[in-house]
Order: C-alpha cells, then structure tokens, then sequence
C-alpha cells in the first residue's frame, strides 16, 4: 500500500513529486539517495529514515556512514545517536540524528528537506552535479495499480481523482491501423480495468510509418501479428492488455458484450456498419472513426471524423454510418498520413473521456469532423437538454 498512502499525504506526495527517491514501510518513511561526503570527502550516499506515526518526533535515524563538512570533520550539529539500530526486520539504521526548529517540524516534507538539505550541502559543493531529487523509476510492486509503474504525472497535477473515473472500464479497439495504434497509446496511459485488441493482421513494413514509435528492423523482420505486437510495446505501461489475433465478425460480436466502451478503427465500411449496428442494438457506447484523404491539385485535402453513440443517443447513426465503401480515398492507397491518424485519435480519445465525465463537455456533439483545407472543426449530432 506504499504509493496509496503517499497519494494520500499531501507532504509525502510533494516530496515524492518534487523528485525525492521515497518509499513506505512498515510505517517508516525511507528517503533514499542522499548524497553526503565522508571523512576523506569521497561522495557517498545514504538513506534518511522517520517514523510515519508522530511527526511531532524531531529526531531522524540514516544508514549509512558520518556525513562530514567540506574539510572531512563530521556534522556535530546533527548528532545525536552512532549505534546500529533495528527498526523492524526490514530496516536497521546506522546513527540519529536531531535538528530541531522553533516550534517544530509542521510536516514530513519539511523534515525530509531540511535534513537533506543540511547532509548533503557539503556534497554539493564538492560535487556541484549531485542532486537527492532523482525522479527514480517507482515500480509498482505491490500490485497496486494497473500500471508497471506508478503514475506520478497525475498526481503531481492533482487529477488522480478525475482519472479514477476509468478506473473500472473495459476497453476494446477494434482495428489497429494507425488510428486505432494512436488509440491504444493513450488509452495505455489511463487506469482502464482491461484493454482489448483485435485485429487478424500482421504488422508490416508500411504499419510502422502510420503508428505511433519506431519499429526497429528485428522487430519488422519477425513479421508480428498486429495485435502481439502492440500487446507486447504497451505491457511495458499497462499490465492488462489482451490479444485477439482475429477480425471482429457476426460470428464473434458477442466478445463486446463485456466491453464498457469500443473503438472502431475500420477501413472496410460493411465491417464498420455490422460492428456499430451491434453496439447500438446492445446499448454500449463507442466512437467510430475515420478519415478520408483525396489529391486535389498535387496536395491532400480531406477530413477526419468522429461518430460516437451510446445507449440514449444513437438515432443519427444512419446518417453517419454506411455500409458501402467508396474507392474515392487516397488513404486507400497507403499514403502515409501518420500525423491524420493521430488526429484522429485524439479526438476519439477526447470524446471517450467527456462521455466519461473527465472533461468538460458543453455542446455534446456526437459527431465531430475536421476539415484539413480550412483548419475548421463542426459538430453536429447534439443531444439538448
């Protein structure tokens, strides 16, 4: 529960914030990395150790040896006990230390910052590169997010709250095209319960100039499955992520059933319209995506659209979504268009999270296109109170 309860504290959280190598357990606060200089003025490092149950407890127990000012002689101003002691049967600490403020210390963070800041002031100056406040990877080792690795970008903007609000879904991305990669790569970076992949293609040559990263030639030269492929990039991020090495088809649309939320990321329009038929029919929201691209005079021109729907809005469908496919698309063509399929993403993206309630949504459009040539975003398809 170590990151539970740093989230929870806001000086923990600022210390965790502001770069500090942190870390709970069993009710001691460990702050790792502190650089000191020892009695010959080699650089070393150390850890500060508190209790977390009384902050009103000024004295601060370190592992590691003396810290000594610039000229090797010990910090006398701080000493307060030089015998191994044993916290708990994971903590044994080295020596105390005592630096007491008038009145105290209010909380944590000021503790932790002012002994830091008085060991480590004479390494600073002997090695003017060295720095407490690492940002370190913190891995989520205790299982408790859906993440690898805990998310910090959140909670150093204070909106872990508004996130939750995904906390529980189950998303599927039907189509990893580029559009529906872009897709995945956000939707990795948020704490949806489940993310679920299907595509029955395999990841070639003219895939990794329309997707997001940079396909290396050994991973070209294994010819991945589309599906794996991603699985595996994004795992590194999300913990469950799930392959469907297969094309969404009417035998197997009951797979959605259990989704919360679908992408549709289609080039075929009679797949597109089967798919977004059952998900209205079945009252579980999605947005569908699509982008076409003509040469006009030796440039491209064109548009990107968004159509989402869910269970109490879903009657423009028919006017948005058809079931024969025009051949008057250059994006047919394999014309490399990376930065379109983003668009196009975040947009999807942007209508998922107001449909979730993280964003602010004032018109509730249901679809939204951009026209490349004139830069001009419409909506249409509102839903009025």
């Amino acid at each position: 529960m170590s990151q539970q309860l740093i989230n929870h504290s806001p000086d923990l959280k600022r210390l965790r914030d502001e770069g500090y190598e942190i870390e709970v357990r069993g009710g001691y606060l460990l702050i790792h990395h502190i650089p000191f200089v020892d009695q010959n003025k080699n650089l070393q490092y150390g850890i500060l150790v508190t209790t977390l149950h009384d902050i009103q407890n000024h004295v601060i127990f370190f592992i590691g040896d003396n810290p000594c000012e610039i000229d090797g002689n010990v910090i006398t101003a701080i000493q307060h006990g030089n015998s191994n002691s044993v916290l708990n049967n994971q903590i044994t600490v080295n020596r105390s230390f005592s630096n007491k403020p008038t009145g105290g210390y209010p909380n944590y963070y000021e503790k932790v910052k002012r002994y830091a800041d008085i060991i480590s002031a004479p390494a600073k100056y002997l090695y003017p590169s060295v720095t407490e406040k690492t940002f370190k990877l913190i891995a989520d080792s205790s299982n408790e997010t859906v993440f690898q690795y805990i998310d910090t970008n959140s909670s150093r903007a204070n909106i872990e709250a508004i996130n939750s609000k995904l906390e529980n879904q189950k998303i599927a991305i039907v189509g990893l095209g580029g559009t529906g990669a872009y897709i995945l790569d956000m939707v990795a970076k948020t704490p949806v319960k489940e993310i679920h992949l299907f595509d029955g293609d395999s990841f070639d040559q003219h895939n990794a100039f329309r997707s997001p990263g940079a396909a290396s030639m050994s991973d070209l030269d294994e010819n991945p499955r589309k599906a794996a492929y991603y699985q595996k990039l994004y795992s590194n991020m999300h913990k469950y992520i799930y392959v469907h090495d297969y094309y969404v088809k009417k035998e197997n649309l009951l797979e959605l059933d259990k989704m919360d939320y679908v992408f549709i990321c289609v080039d075929k329009n009679a797949v597109r319209k089967m798919v977004t038929d059952y998900l209205a029919s079945a009252g579980i929201p999605f947005s569908d995506v699509g982008l076409g691209v003509n040469v006009v005079d030796d440039k491209l021109t064109g548009a990107v659209r968004v159509t989402s729907a869910t269970r109490d809005k879903n009657d423009h469908l028919p006017l948005r979504i058809f079931s024969e496919d025009s051949d008057n698309n250059e994006y047919a063509t394999n014309i490399q268009i990376a930065e379109l399929n983003a668009l196009n993403a975040i947009f999807a993206i942007l209508k998922w999270k107001k449909l979730s309630g993280i964003y602010v949504d004032l018109e509730n459009e249901h679809h939204s296109s951009y026209a490349i040539s004139t830069s001009k975003i419409f909506n249409e398809d509102v839903v009025t109170a």
